[in-house]
Parts: structure tokens; sequence; C-alpha cells
């Protein structure tokens, strides 16, 4: 929530009745500015188009009378509403105006909460540089005034953004900064929300103790509150800590609180949550009817009250309570249901922009439409008080008029411009949303494909191996049985090898636990080892844990795709693979002495393998450089900004 209009979560609503009684009393000052404001704020979570009204009028208000306190009020909260209501493009422009009205005060402090305001509707927008540079402008002024309440805010919402970028340990920093200041400050209702915050930062560099102990301490405040709605947000928290710690009788007990708080406050999604949850841990405790039971009650909430995504977390739920109950037919049913419902998903993620497109784009016109309306009411007011003045007079209204119309309409084609922009702006994002659904979600089937065969077939496989050796030793056999009894054992090791390798191409056990570089170096003596070809391995500024998972695992797959075309085209003796990363981003070079191709027909190449590498470079915004031709090798140089 933006700083300027941030209230305590436990806080109670204003009574916006007695605010509305004062209101018909209250003279046409700057204390009816503020007036309006308050009744806007009071009414922000019942009616927000009400209280969206209620700002206009304050707006008004405070440019009659120059009034550039309540003008710099009455911009931010209107910003913030559209915020509420997901308008980010409407939200950052009138946070921009804030900016500016604040500059012109000279305010220091307004100055660095609009600053921080701005940083916020980038965040939400998933533009997190822009985040950071307007959050970090934000705190270096805020930081000096002195104001720790304030203060512990911007703390805690950098925490969120860096969370949010899967920076764990700087978002633990800011994040403990934020608590520091509110325990001195005594801020308990703030106390409890950044210890919420940081529980999730904790989580991510698998701290589950400390972030056990801070969700306690958060709940045993939200209790004293008496804010259920927290209680219970806390609570499946807890849930899915002790989850993690294999805790499941500690996990069951919050999931059953949790279920217990969600039924009273009518929340029907919490309660498929919850009634999934404790499916989870009634199937880590070996309880399958249970465990049956409660995924069946959340999956029919779930498909009740469509909420696709609980829908498909709990289909895969069941599928491995059948398979634990060794009903594999059901499980296999299961599994293909969620996967058709996963589809239906993905489908839904690839055409929402278009719709999110045209209602924002009406969302605009509405605004628009609202201030030519004022306009053209300050137009009418004008002219009735002319109506008795002099001829001379009515001549210079009327070209008033024309110079108003002139400017109007030079505003109205500058207000276009930008629309269409901004739509241009909507489309490229939304495509670069979609492109990384579909990036994660092949990894997260890669990932699950190979635990499938290397835990599920490859134990299987080991086991037949092992009865197959048992019978050996049992049966006697004449010497033909026996070389053919052997060669059927030494099948079914060529097949545990086979499977083995197909898993680790799927998802390198080596890329999960030490990182890139370790990843592509191991790959490349594998290639080498194989003696197909001569492949060196080369890194510089690629240390473990200094890339994103989700980077480093596009990355590899860009390069396996790149030595895979040298091994099946070129017909090269030797080739080089080359990381490096330097302030710029990061620099990828594959290079091999084949026989080369002609560029040309790359262009129109329609293959798999260049639509992936293609696809996963226009996702960085990167740049793609080839260098080849007949009898000359090729060099390929991909450059990733990240």
């Amino acid at each position: 929530m933006l700083l300027a209009v941030a209230t305590n979560i436990w806080s109670q609503t204003r009574k916006s009745d007695s605010l509305l009684l004062r209101l018909s009393t209250a003279k046409a000052d700057t204390n009816k500015v503020l007036l309006l404001c308050a009744i806007s704020d009071a009414l922000e979570n019942n009616d927000p188009e009400m209280a969206k009204a209620y700002l206009h009028q304050a707006g008004q208000l405070s440019r009659a009378l120059r009034y550039d306190r309540g003008e710099y009020k009455y911009l931010t909260l209107y910003g913030n509403s559209f915020l509420m209501q997901g308008n980010f493009d409407s939200s950052l422009y009138y946070q921009q105006q804030a900016l500016t009205v604040a500059q012109k005060m000279g305010d220091s402090l307004s100055i660095g909460v609009s600053l921080f305001n701005i940083g916020i509707n980038y965040r939400e927008r998933a533009s997190y540089e822009k985040a950071i540079d307007y959050c970090l402008q934000g705190l270096r002024i805020i930081d000096k005034l002195g104001t720790p309440v304030i203060e512990a805010q911007v703390y805690d919402a950098l925490q969120v953004l860096y969370y949010n970028r899967a920076q764990f340990q700087k978002a633990i920093g800011f994040g403990e900064k934020a608590i520091t200041l509110t325990r001195k400050e005594k801020q308990r209702p703030l106390l409890a929300k950044f210890l919420i915050n940081i529980s999730l930062s904790y989580q991510g560099v698998f701290q589950l103790d400390k972030a056990m102990k801070v969700l306690e301490e958060a709940l045993q405040i939200s209790q004293q509150l008496d804010e259920l709605r927290y209680t219970a947000i806390i609570q499946q928290n807890l849930a899915s800590v002790a989850l993690r710690l294999h805790n499941y009788p500690l996990g069951r007990k919050y999931a059953e609180e949790t279920l217990r708080n969600y039924q009273q406050l009518g929340s029907t999604d919490g309660q498929a949550t919850a009634l999934r949850s404790l499916g989870i841990f009634c199937l880590q405790q070996r309880k399958l009817a249970e465990a049956r039971r409660y995924a069946q009650q959340a999956l029919a909430l779930s498909q009740q009250w469509q909420y696709k995504v609980e829908e498909v977390s709990t289909l895969r739920l069941l599928s491995n309570i059948a398979y634990a109950e060794r009903n594999y037919e059901e499980g296999l049913a299961l599994d293909d249901s969620m996967n058709a419902r996963l589809e239906v998903l993905i489908r839904d993620i690839s055409s929402q922009p278009s719709a999110e497109l045209e209602a924002k784009y009406e969302s605009e016109k509405k605004e628009n439409r609202i201030r030519q309306l004022e306009a053209e009411k300050k137009v009418q007011e004008l002219s009735l008080q002319q109506k008795n003045t002099l001829n001379l007079i009515l001549v210079g209204s009327a070209m008033a008029l024309v110079l108003i119309g002139l400017l109007g309409w030079r505003n109205y084609r500058q207000q276009q411009a930008l629309q269409q922009k901004r739509i241009n702006e909507l489309q490229t994002e939304k495509q670069l949303a979609a492109t990384e659904a579909v990036l994660q979600g092949e990894e997260q089937e890669r990932t699950r494909l190979a635990k499938d065969l290397h835990d599920g077939l490859g134990g299987m496989l080991s086991g037949i191996k092992s009865s197959f050796n048992t019978l050996k030793g049992n049966l006697i056999m004449d010497h033909d049985n026996l070389r053919s009894f052997e060669r059927g054992i030494d099948m079914l090791d060529s097949s545990i090898s086979e499977m083995r390798r197909v898993a680790h191409n799927l998802m390198p056990e080596a890329l999960v636990k030490f990182g890139l570089d370790d990843a592509m170096r191991d790959f490349c003596n594998d290639i080498r080892l194989s003696g197909s070809l001569t492949l060196q391995y080369q890194s510089s500024g690629i240390a473990k844990g200094e890339i994103p998972s989700g980077t480093a695992i596009i990355i590899y797959r860009i390069v396996q795709e790149l030595v895979s075309n040298v091994l099946k085209h070129s017909g090269a003796a030797s080739a080089l693979v080359q990381l490096i990363r330097d302030e710029s981003g990061i620099a990828i070079t594959v290079e091999d002495d084949g026989k080369g191709f002609d560029i040309e027909r790359l262009q129109k190449a329609k293959g798999i393998g260049w639509s992936n590498i293609r696809s996963r470079v226009e996702y960085f915004d990167g740049s793609l450089d080839i260098q080849s031709g007949p009898g000359k090798g090729t060099s390929i140089l991909i450059e990733l900004p990240v």
C-alpha cells in the first residue's frame, strides 16, 4: 500500500456518517478539502466509486483555492484508488502528478513519499529495476528526515520488492531494519505485518526455524488484536513451514485451526486451500482415507467456485493419494485431468492480455470524458456569469473560448498519442508475461518428469534387476540359458543407465545443487568423454548462487540446444562453450570448426530448436549474432542483459 494513505491493517473504519454530517455545514476552505479526503478514505473499502467522487470534489476545491497541500493529497489518494483496482497506468499517472506538486511545494517528505509511491507502482507492474530506482531515491530523502514509522514502511516495501526478485538476502536485510524500527516505535500492528513478510524471505534461504519463530510472534499479536482473517493467514503460513520441516502433527494442527477460522469468516477459497493442506498432511502420515476425504472436499469447493489454480493443485494431490493406494489407473486418470485443466489455464493466460487491454483502454476513455465534462461545466458557468456584461467582454470571452478549444484539441491529441504508447507498452509486457509462464511451465514439467523417471521408473528397474540376480542364484540353467539370462541383465543395466541419462538431461542435478557454472562444466565434460566431440568450457564471473535459478535454467537450455545442433549438423571435431558475466549482463559464445552453413537459410528455418532459442533470447530482450559460412565453421554470440 502507498505510504501517504497507509493505515494499520487492524485500524477501525472511520464512521462516514459523522463526517458527512460535518460536510453539510463546512465552509469552502482548506479544512473542507481535508474533510472530503477523510470521507473518501472512510468509503474506500465499501464504496470505492463514491470515494473517488468525493476526491474529485477535493481536487476541484484545492485548485480553486490554489491549495497545493490539498492538491497533493487528492492526487496521491486518487492514484492509490486506481492501484487498489489494478489500473496501474492511471495510478502511475496521478502519482507522477503528485510528485510534481510536491516539488513545487518544496516539501522533502512529500517528495520522498511520492518517489516511493511511484516505485510501488512499478513494482506492481513487475518493472523491478525502475521500482528499485524510485524506492531508493525516496528512501534517501526519508532517511534524512527522521520519520521512523514511514522509514520502517519503506524498508518493508523494499524487502517485498527484493523478495519478488528472489534476492532473499537483500530482502532480509531491509526486513530486519523495518522490524527493528517498528519495535522501537512500538507499532505492533505494523510489526505483525513485517514479521509475516520477512518469514517468506527466511523460507527463501531455507532458514525455516527463523521463519517459524517470526510467524509465531505475528500470530500472538494477531490473536491479541482479535483479527481473525490475519490469524488464519498466519496459521496457513505456519502450516506450510511445518510441512517443509517435516513436522506433520504440528502442521496438521495449524491447518485445522486455519480451516476453522476460514469457515467462521465464510471464505470459500481459504477453506479450499486449508482442506488441501489437511489432505497433504494426512498423506504424509499415511492416513490415506482421511487424505482422500479432505482432498475431495477441497476439489468440490474449487469446482463450485471456479478456483482453477486450486483445482489443478488438488487434482495433483488426489493423483498422489491414488498412487500411494497402488491404484495406478486412477492416478494416471487424475494426472490426465490435471494436465487438461493446466492447458486451459495456460490458454486463459495467453488470451487474457487483450481483455485486460480493452478494460484499461475503456477506463482511460472514461477518465478523459470526466475531465472533458468538467471543462464543459466550467465553460457553462463562465457563460452564465457573463450574460449581462458589455459586448466587448463577450467578444473577449468568445476569443477565450476559441483559445480553450484549441488548447483542448491539442491536449486531446496528446492524450491519444499517450494512450497508444501505453497500449503498445502493455502489449509488450503481456507478451513477456505469457512467455515467462510458458517457460516456467516447461521447466516445471521437465523437473516433474525427471523426478518421476528417476524415483519411479528407476526404482522399479533396479528392483527388477535385484530380483533377477536373486533368481540367478536359485535357478539351475544350462550354458546357453545362462548366457541369455546374463544378456538380459546387461540389457536391463543399459536401460537403467539410459533412463538416468534422460532424467539428467531433463533436469541436471548439478544445476539444482551447485549452480550454472558446475552444471555447464559437467555437461561439457560428459560430451567430451563420450568421444563424439572435443568440447572445451570456459567461464568468468559465473559464481555459485549469483544467478537466479530461473535464469540459470534458461541459459542452460540455450547452451544445451546449441551444442545439440553442433553434434547433429556441423560435423565438427572440436567446439568451445564460453560464459562471461560482467556489468552489462551475460555473454554466451558457442564456436565450432565444422562445415558451417548459409545464414540466410537459417532465417527461413522453422525447426523447434531455433524457435526455442529465439524465444528465450527475446524473453530477456537479448541479442543473437551468428557468424558462419560454408567450410568456415560457426560462431554464435548471445548477449543477455540480466
